[in-house]
């Protein structure tokens, strides 16, 4: 895979041409047929140091833990990340499973929401468990966990980025 030029100008124009076309105001939108997110499911390498991950670290309770149904042998386990929001994960015992990788269709990163009041504490934490990462904006910190998936902790309001209403 190489890399081509960019034109800023012409990435900007396309994204116009699609919001003229798709984006609708508020008022305008059709409700969601969606209800929320019941989870986003993960690959583990380690149930247990994952369990301490984002349970010991990053303060999100686990939940429960039962066999994947579509695997037999293979864990599906959940962690409270708040407001009836599920993180799970699988691990697939036996399998080769590669590292992680961003691919077209695959994950880029998995942005959870904190009150800005734990976000210090939950950095204070990653700093102290020797996770590398970065802040940006001072709401937003960005690490990967033990099996190399990117996460983002950001402390903006649910519905707003970068200071802008999304929702």
């Amino acid at each position: 895979m190489t890399d081509t030029p960019t034109d800023l100008g012409t990435i900007e124009a396309e994204r116009q041409r699609i919001r003229d076309a798709h984006l609708r105001p508020a008022a305008e939108r059709p409700r969601s047929t969606a209800r929320g997110l019941h989870h986003t499911a993960l690959i583990s390498g380690d149930v247990e140091r994952t369990v301490r991950f984002y349970q010991d670290v990053l303060g999100f309770p686990l939940t429960e833990l039962i066999e994947n149904r579509d695997y037999p042998g293979s864990s599906h386990f959940f962690f409270d990340i708040g407001n009836g929001n599920l993180l799970a994960f699988f691990d697939f015992p036996g399998l080769a499973l590669g590292p992680y990788a961003e691919v077209l269709g695959g994950l880029h990163h998995c942005a959870i929401s904190v009150e800005p009041a734990r976000w210090d504490e939950i950095v204070r934490r990653l700093d102290e468990a020797g996770v590398e990462h970065v802040v940006h904006s001072e709401v937003s910190v960005y690490f990967r966990d033990p099996d190399g998936a990117r996460i983002e902790l950001i402390s903006d309001p649910l519905g707003e980025m970068y200071g802008n209403q999304v929702l």
